[in-house]
């Protein structure tokens, strides 16, 4: 039977010519990548006996926390480069999360700004995200300032491919402006919504970032015994122009030991 030779033709959404100019800018950065697996059994758990008692709080809202946590340990880690010789090392961690909102009927993924993470506890972000895939947001709240009027939302998308990564650029020589428009770490999982055994790598523009992958669960060697256990795979860029592979590995370390112990997550 000969081909048809018919097609659908479908046009990207506004929202993406964004992410298209973020993929331009992130392939730039020097960005080290750690493909780790982490055994959450304890910290799931954990939440799970939190739930039942009637504190519902999410897993996203304490992997938040603890990245958070970590990074005031090793605060170099979400710095971002002013020039050649200065690093401008924020004192507030502020964290760009995806929430998915109702738009046009369909479920749309949204850069949430989630500020102050070091001072919020694991309840208060739970809360907070939640909120976010309801209520309406200040500007402040959302990366980038996507909820800015259509009409310098339009101006921008309208704009040749070129300009609009000038202006992705000049963030990249303005750190406050990067810090205040998209915060200096991002966490994304999209890697969650489907079960499959591997790393996604992802590309940011900030330095610190967070892929979450799919939570399976596999035979490890626990105590010479061998048990079924719930693992994560976690993708982490660090920029290596701010902070050097000594203070990575340490870092990730850190990190790595905070979610398997379950931080923050204790039963009183």
């Amino acid at each position: 039977m000969p081909a048809s030779g018919k097609f659908k033709e479908k046009r990207f959404p506004k929202s993406r010519i964004g992410t298209l100019d973020v993929f331009a800018i992130g392939l730039k950065k020097h960005h080290v990548k750690a493909l780790i697996e982490l055994d959450v059994t304890l910290a799931r758990e954990l939440i799970g006996r939190h739930k039942e008692a009637g504190r519902p709080i999410s897993f996203t809202a304490w992997m938040v926390k603890t990245i958070s946590r970590t990074v005031e340990a090793f605060e170099d880690v979400h710095a971002y480069l002013k020039n050649k010789r200065t690093r401008l090392v924020f004192d507030d961690i502020d964290i760009t999360v995806m929430v998915e909102r109702e738009h046009g009927g369909d479920k749309v993924p949204l850069p949430y700004i989630i500020r102050q993470t070091q001072l919020k506890s694991i309840d208060e972000i739970t809360a907070e995200i939640n909120n976010a895939k309801t209520r309406k947001l200040s500007e402040d709240q959302v990366a980038m300032n996507s909820s800015r009027n259509a009409l310098w939302a339009n101006m921008y998308f309208s704009l040749p491919g070129w300009v609009r990564r000038m202006v992705w650029k000049y963030f990249a020589i303005a750190p406050r402006q990067a810090q205040q428009m998209m915060g200096s770490i991002i966490f994304t999982s999209i890697g969650m919504f489907g079960e499959v055994r591997g790393w996604f790598v992802h590309t940011s523009v900030h330095p610190l970032g967070f892929g979450a992958g799919s939570i399976v669960k596999k035979p490890a060697v626990i105590n010479d015994e061998i048990q079924v256990r719930e693992f994560l795979h976690l993708t982490v860029l660090l920029d290596h122009d701010v902070v050097d592979g000594v203070v990575m590995a340490k870092f990730v370390a850190r990190l790595s030991a905070y979610i398997e112990n379950g931080f923050g997550l204790e039963i009183k």
